[in-house]
């Protein structure tokens, strides 16, 4: 069985990224801090400014809402980088969109149903998705969770393009998205 990731190690990752305060004209996010948006900060109780956001709540909403909340955690009993990409992509694109983009994938690579039905895309992890993952390892073999990786990553690099080309202030985002998120 694999080694699930080090949930906090993932944290200070992601926090390492994404850096202190920030305030881009051009980020509808609007102020965030250690990558958490005020908006997201505000559902969870932080009233202050958003320079002064402790990083511990940072990694509280992060493990919570981005790690335990979507069932990233049970993915990574089966498939720990998997889990690990849809932690990162679910932080910078939302939860929904990374387990939809884990079902699409799977869903594509099942050998025309196969080898397990196809999935519902309601961009939610429950126990048919998990099967579903499951059988896919189990009769893809060795390489099976790299190659589901980079499905993955084809389809959120595909979404960080379509968003700068339907928003052109997007573009400011576009490099640091891809040099960073993908790979």
């Amino acid at each position: 069985m694999p080694h699930p990731p080090d949930i906090d190690a993932l944290i200070d990752k992601v926090i390492a990224l994404e850096g202190d305060f920030s305030d881009h004209p051009a980020d509808r996010g609007g102020p965030t801090r250690w990558g958490v948006t005020e908006a997201v900060a505000r559902g969870h109780g932080y009233g202050g400014d958003m320079r002064h956001f402790p990083r511990a709540q940072a990694a509280a909403i992060y493990k919570e809402q981005y790690w335990h909340r979507p069932a990233f955690d049970q993915i990574a009993r089966l498939a720990p980088s998997v889990a690990a990409e849809l932690f990162d992509t679910g932080i910078n694109m939302g939860t929904a969109t990374a387990s939809g983009f884990l079902q699409r994938a799977l869903n594509a690579l099942n050998r025309n149903g196969r080898d397990y039905e196809d999935l519902a895309v309601d961009r939610r992890i429950g126990a048919r998705t998990l099967g579903a993952l499951d059988a896919f390892l189990r009769k893809r073999g060795a390489k099976a969770e790299t190659v589901l990786l980079k499905a993955l990553e084809a389809l959120q690099g595909a979404r960080y393009i379509e968003l700068a080309e339907s928003r052109p202030a997007n573009e400011a985002f576009l490099y640091g998205w891809l040099a960073h998120r993908i790979g």
